[in-house]
């Protein structure tokens, strides 16, 4: 083998460039060279996206969809090759991109974020500023967006029946989730790939959360490492851990016992991704970024056909998961045990019979079984039978799905939850105006719910009951068609395969 040409700054790009191949595949991330050859049939993502810049400088890929320490935990140090000497390596001159420049136009001209005074604001100017493919991932839902729709849809079908004459001059939002003391029922739930929507990741819904009182849930798809998150927390902040279980349990075990003494208060174990929902808007998203030579080729396994972001970060998740698990879990941790994704009320009676702290009532967003249930449909059949069994208090119920206003979190602390999770706004909020926009989406749904406490007549979270809510609507599955609310104008959508253009 000949010896590699250095500068006195590292590895000659001109050096590099020659391992573009499947057969020898160097790239470049953050200044260093790595022999990513062994590795290509073994990325979750497919071998074409890393050979599409092999022998050059892949960091705008890479970041938005790896912790920055996944090629020092991950790539043995023999495949290291060292740093590059960035003033050497050519950069390709891309030409003027039409999207691209009328989205940093729009970005331009946003509203103000004083202007922002609901949660569906932050959606549409997200919707706007966003690259398509961080749109695409953050929005999608799976299959025809249904149950998507249908999470925010059911709180619509819960009217409320106020109380009247009580003096509500004192209300007090704080409520205990966990052991934990917080100051509003709501939490920033588990979502991927942070970065897709700001280059700090999940570090400013960290930021934001302590500010707020608010508590965390740190995913394990983050493109944020898990300490890079919990170094950003304030040291007095609850953060919990959302985990997807690995097929190497050895992998699984380091990580649980990382974020137990990193500090971590809850472990929340995902139990509904035995595999990843087709999520056709990010599938779409893409497959229009390869580029027309690719969908030109006559070869169709030439075209790489992957479900777009979700699946390049999904494949390690272990399909065998099963209940038979849960005490393995129990003896490998002290952390309260939550299974988030539970659909059934036999399943949270099962979790109660296993000894669980608690189960999310969750449809992942909607983007796993379309048609599947809402969190808030579930809450109210599981909490009648909890009740009805004498075993409420034996467990403690969270939701999430759909959830844009205030009001929403009221009506499933009435039915029961212990809180509720909160996810895509928040991501919204921090795609369109940082750190500031999530801290003003906090805000905006503190205020709203001490309106709605007032207005219900209720000064506590325990004074919140089911008598202050009527569900006999949840019964009915429909998907709204009109343009009756603020939702349907945020949502875009799904669209069609295009016509090949005339020639």
């Amino acid at each position: 083998m000949t010896a590699l040409v250095l500068s006195q700054r590292g590895l000659l790009g001109d050096e590099v460039a020659k391992h573009n191949n499947n057969n020898d595949c160097w790239v470049i991330i953050h200044g260093k060279a790595y022999d990513v050859t062994e590795f290509l049939p073994e990325h979750p993502g497919g071998s074409k996206i890393i050979l599409k810049y092999a022998g050059k400088d892949a960091t705008e890929e890479f970041d938005p969809i790896h912790p920055p320490d996944t090629l020092d935990k991950y790539l043995d140090k023999r495949f290291h090759k060292g740093p590059v000497d960035m003033s050497t390596v050519e950069t390709t001159a891309k030409e003027d991109d039409p999207e691209e420049a009328a989205r940093q136009d729009r970005i331009a001209r946003m509203p103000l974020l004083e202007q922002c005074y609901n949660l569906y604001d932050f959606e549409a100017v997200a919707r706007q500023v966003m690259k398509r493919t961080a749109w695409g991932y953050y929005s999608s839902g799976a299959d025809d967006e249904i149950t998507m729709r249908e999470n925010h849809t059911a709180f619509q079908k819960i009217w409320f029946r106020p109380r009247i004459l009580v003096d509500v001059t004192e209300v007090d939002t704080s409520t205990t989730m966990l052991g934990t003391k917080c100051s509003i029922p709501f939490y920033v739930t588990a979502t991927a790939l942070g970065k897709l929507g700001h280059p700090e990741g999940e570090t400013v819904l960290t930021k934001a959360a302590g500010k707020h009182d608010v508590i965390q849930m740190i995913p394990t798809l983050a493109s944020c490492s898990f300490d890079e998150i919990v170094a950003a927390a304030d040291g007095k902040q609850t953060q919990w851990f959302q985990l997807y279980v690995n097929k190497d349990r050895k992998i699984t075990e380091r990580i649980v016992k990382h974020a137990e003494q990193a500090g971590c208060k809850g472990l929340f174990i995902t139990v509904d991704a035995p595999q990843l929902g087709r999520r056709e808007k990010d599938m779409r998203a893409k497959f229009s970024d390869i580029g027309s030579d690719v969908q030109k080729s006559e070869d169709p396994d030439a075209i790489d056909r992957s479900q777009g972001a979700a699946r390049a970060i999904s494949s390690f998740i272990d399909p065998g998961l099963s209940w038979k698990d849960i005490p393995y879990f129990q003896n490998l941790t002290k952390m309260p045990i939550v299974l988030k994704g539970v659909q059934r009320v036999d399943d949270v009676i099962r979790a109660v019979d296993h000894g669980v702290t608690g189960v999310v009532l969750s449809n992942h967003g909607g983007r796993q079984l379309d048609t599947a249930p809402t969190g808030i449909e579930l809450l109210a059949e599981v909490m009648a039978e909890l009740r009805q069994r004498g075993i409420q208090d034996k467990i403690e119920v969270y939701i999430d799905g759909g959830v844009r206003r205030a009001s929403d979190i009221v009506k499933a602390c009435c039915l029961g939850a212990k809180g509720v999770g909160i996810g895509r706004p928040f991501l919204y909020a921090m795609s369109a105006y940082g750190e500031k926009g999530v801290s003003r989406a906090m805000q905006l749904l503190k205020d709203e719910f001490v309106m709605n406490m007032r207005l219900i007549g209720a000064r506590t979270i325990d004074e919140l009951t089911p008598d202050l809510v009527d569900t006999r609507g949840l019964n009915v599955h429909t998907v709204p068609i009109a343009p009756d609310t603020l939702g349907n104008h945020a949502y875009d959508p799904l669209v069609s395969p295009a016509f090949k253009a005339k020639l």
